[in-house]
């Protein structure tokens, strides 16, 4: 799974959210160092409603612009879960691995 996508999806744990919400959340979540474009956002947005991860959840209009609100469906929460195991596993190893490149002291 890619960065931003592991990203939305962590976005939309704390409920359902508009674009401009997640790319908020997002930007925060990776400390300034993902920023999503709208474009971008939507094309993803689109991609994982394909894939049944997320789903729209309601939409409104504020200020005369529509504003469309996803949430997580069920099959996103157990992709993104599956994914933060394998993370853990990953960080797991490698934090074993620089540990045994530390000098030792007596």
């Amino acid at each position: 799974m890619r960065e931003p996508t592991f990203l939305i999806l962590t976005a939309l744990t704390a409920g359902p959210r508009h674009g401009y919400g997640i790319i908020q959340e997002v930007t925060a979540l990776s400390a300034q160092r993902v920023t999503l474009l709208p474009g971008t956002l939507y094309t993803a947005l689109d991609r994982l409603t394909a894939q049944g991860l997320v789903e729209p959840d309601r939409e409104e209009v504020v200020d005369g612009r529509l504003r469309r609100y996803y949430r997580l469906a069920p099959a996103g929460l157990a992709a993104l879960r599956a994914e933060t195991d394998r993370l853990r596993q990953l960080a797991t190893a490698a934090e074993t691995r620089l540990r045994a490149l530390r000098p030792r002291t007596a």
